[in-house]
Parts: structure tokens; C-alpha cells; sequence
């Protein structure tokens, strides 16, 4: 066991990297204009907000922000809404977009490599990093990363990698693994075809959270052995974390021992945590929000989620007329708001207009969404700044969505301004 003091040191002997690059392909025309980590999720956030609350809910305020695909928003976002931490502190949020820092015909070429091409980076930070936190920017949990980073020191592990239980139907797009009775690391592929299935769990396969830590020192020496390997792909989850399990040097941490839940939960509540890189994920994890208990509690104080809004009006429900109510139901509704029709398990997010006599059923509508008097949506997922016309229809005649919208096989429709101009 580590002394106490020397679990309160941890996080201030840590930086931590957020990858936050991705172009999240899966999500189609929501990450058109957006990085997936930049992406609006429940109301009033962005998905990386999650990654860098829990940093700094953990203590960790050294972070990195490692961009790439078209992350003009991305950076607006982070620059107007995390400026509260304190430099005269040693805190500080580092935004790092790729700029061919080690040649001139280089960008990010894969995870590992836009760590490494930062490393001169990391090496002025004062004091010197004892380790290094690499996080995917695109996934939505609470988490403690202090927890793992006591469970890191304890192992003697040069690398660590956070794990989850996932359905084994659903493991084909994760790293998964396989770990002895210390949680040493014993295998790992990644995104296999047929994932192998945890012992005496045949429905089940322990998949990787994208969440590493490693001693400075070891990561450093393994990124330039790495780059130096012209049959590499330069990927932690390819490359870094495979060869670490050869080395017998990686361990792995269970989420249940680090996922932070409310103080008033109970034990048997749900140690969330979602990829929503696929547009039915993505509305299924911002509609779950509506439910009377959702899994992700956000209303949990003692666990913040930092982000930046507009300064808003409160949300407004209008008109007192028998036949023409504002009403909601269940549904989660931000600042700036003006509701005169019905909404019913939906979630919309901030200065939407919903006119008068328009229902929206089991929809997420992003900033700015306007529903013309009389519309009808139902499972739909509405981008920033739609005007949905008066009277208009989605979601009730699948072949009609699918010509003009994206409609899901599931019977998610995705509607955005450039699909609704091609219909005039």
C-alpha cells in the first residue's frame, strides 16, 4: 500500500491528455462541421466536457487538449469555458492542434503518434510529469481518475488501462482483453471480428475504455521505439497497449472501482458509461437523460460537469388556452427556450422556438432549433439551427424520412439545414 500523503500527491505528479481529434465518421453529418468530441450532448454540454470535468474533479488540472479534424469549434468552446482554472497555480488547460511539429509532411498519423509529436511539449512542464493520463475526448461516464491512478501506483505497472464489461454482441469495435487473477494483462486485440468472451462469461468480453495511464518515462521511450517502426500504425490501442501485454508491464483497472455515483445512489445503479459514435447511440444516451431516473445523474453537485453556455432567460412555456398549451413531459428543456406546443421524452437544447400546436416525440433538438406551427417530429435528431417548416412531418413514414433525411435502421431520423434546402 502507498501512504496517504502520497495518494493526495498523485494527481498534482500527473498530466493528463485528452485526444480529442476524431472525426467520428459513424455520427455522419453531425461531425460535418464538428469534431465528435466537440458534438452537443445533454442540453447544455459538449461531449469532452465530460473527459476534462472528471479531470478536474479528480484534481488532475494539467490538461492537454490534442486536436485535429476540424476543431475551429472544438477550441471556441474550450477557450470561452475553461478559463477558471488558475495558472498561477500550475493549472491549465494546454490546447495542442496538430502543426507538424517533428516535419513538414506530418500531421497526427494515429493516437500514439500525436502524443509523441507533443513529448518536447510535456518535457517543459514544471514539475515534471511522473505520468501520463492518455483519454479518448469522445466518451460520456463520471469517473475518478485519482482512483486509477492509486491503483497504477500500487500494481508497479508501467501501463494501465481502464476496463468495462460490454456485451459481447457489442465488443467488435473496442480493444478487448483478457487479465489474470492480479488483473495483469494477458491479452488484447483490437476490434476483433469474433471477440473472445470473459471466463464464465461467454455472453461477455472485457473491453478497454481508451483511458491509459503510464509512467512518463516508459511512455516516452515506447512512443520513439514506436515511431521508429515503419510497420507501425502509431495507435496506443494497435501498437502500444499490445505490446505492453508482450512486456507483461500493463494492468488492468475495473471501472466499478473508480466510477463516481451520487451520494444519495444506491449500490445497484448503473455504472454508466456510453460511446455515442453512432447516431442511434447518440440519440438512445441524450434521450435516456429524459427518464425519470436516468443511469447519468447530472444533477449530482458534488461531481460537476463543467462546460460554457450563453448567458440565457430561463425556459418559457406559453399560452393558456385549452386547445394551445406549452407542455412537457418528461423531457429536458434549456435556457432560452419559448414552448407553445407539446413535447413529450425529448430534449432540447438551448434558444429553441416550439410553435404553436407542433408535437415532438422522443426528439433531441440541438441550439437554435426553430419547429414551425403544426410540425410533427418523432425520433428525430434535429441539428444547430434548423428551421423545421410549418406543418412538416418526420418520423411517421419511413420511406418518405429515408428520401429526404438520414433515417437510421433503427428509425432514428437525422435532419440538418443542407437536407431540408435540397428539398425546396
Amino acid at each position: 500500500m502507498i501512504e496517504r500523503r502520497t495518494f493526495f500527491q498523485l494527481p498534482g505528479r500527473t498530466v493528463a491528455l485528452v485526444l480529442a481529434g476524431g472525426r467520428g465518421s459513424r455520427l455522419y453529418e453531425l461531425t460535418d462541421r464538428r469534431a465528435k468530441p466537440a458534438v452537443y450532448f445533454g442540453g447544455k454540454y459538449r461531449i469532452v466536457n465530460f473527459a476534462m470535468s472528471n479531470c478536474v474533479n479528480s484534481g488532475i488540472r494539467r490538461i492537454g487538449v490534442v486536436t485535429q479534424y476540424k476543431s475551429h469549434s472544438l477550441l471556441r468552446h474550450i477557450q470561452r469555458g475553461w478559463g477558471f482554472l488558475r495558472g498561477e497555480n500550475n493549472e491549465f488547460v494546454d490546447l495542442l492542434p496538430a502543426q507538424q511539429r517533428v516535419d513538414e509532411e506530418s500531421w497526427y498519423r494515429g493516437t500514439a503518434d500525436a502524443v509523441y509529436q507533443n513529448i518536447d511539449i510535456l518535457e517543459t512542464y514544471h514539475p515534471t510529469p511522473q505520468y501520463v493520463l492518455i483519454l479518448a475526448g469522445d466518451h460520456v461516464y463520471k469517473m475518478n481518475y485519482a482512483a486509477m491512478l492509486v491503483d497504477h501506483a500500487e500494481s508497479g505497472a508501467e501501463c494501465s488501462v481502464a476496463c468495462i464489461e460490454v456485451p459481447r454482441q457489442d465488443a467488435k469495435g473496442f480493444g478487448v482483453m483478457a487479465v489474470d487473477s492480479g488483473n495483469r494483462v494477458t491479452d488484447f486485440v483490437e476490434k476483433p471480428a469474433d471477440p473472445p468472451p470473459m471466463p464464465g462469461k461467454p455472453d461477455s468480453s472485457l473491453c478497454s475504455m481508451g483511458i491509459y495511464i503510464f509512467n512518463a518515462k516508459y511512455l516516452y521511450n515506447e512512443l520513439m521505439r514506436d515511431i521508429a517502426d515503419p510497420t507501425s500504425s502509431h495507435d496506443f490501442g494497435k501498437d502500444i497497449i499490445p505490446r505492453a501485454v508482450r512486456n507483461g508491464v500493463a494492468y488492468a483497472h475495473p471501472f466499478d472501482r473508480s466510477c463516481v455515483h451520487a451520494p444519495e445512489e444506491g449500490p445497484n445503479k448503473e455504472n454508466y458509461w456510453r460511446d455515442a459514435g453512432t447516431v442511434d447511440a447518440y440519440w438512445e444516451a441524450n434521450i435516456d437523460l429524459t427518464a425519470t431516473d436516468p443511469a447519468l445523474n447530472l444533477y449530482d453537485r458534488s461531481w460537476p460537469v463543467w462546460t460554457y453556455q450563453q448567458q440565457l432567460p430561463p425556459a418559457k412555456f406559453v399560452h393558456n388556452q385549452i386547445d394551445r398549451h406549452g407542455v412537457a413531459i418528461e423531457s429536458t428543456v434549456s435556457g432560452g427556450c419559448i414552448i407553445s406546443g407539446e413535447l413529450n421524452r425529448s430534449l432540447l437544447f438551448s434558444s429553441c422556438r416550439v410553435h404553436s400546436y407542433s408535437k415532438i416525440n422522443w426528439s433531441v433538438l440541438l441550439p437554435d432549433v426553430e419547429v414551425g406551427r403544426g410540425a410533427r417530429l418523432n425520433r428525430c435528431i434535429i441539428d444547430h439551427g434548423v428551421s423545421i417548416p410549418p406543418g412538416m412531418v418526420i418520423g411517421e413514414d419511413a420511406g418518405d424520412d429515408a428520401r429526404r433525411f438520414r433515417r437510421t435502421d433503427n428509425g432514428v431520423t437525422l435532419v440538418t439545414r443542407q437536407m431540408l434546402e435540397r428539398l425546396r
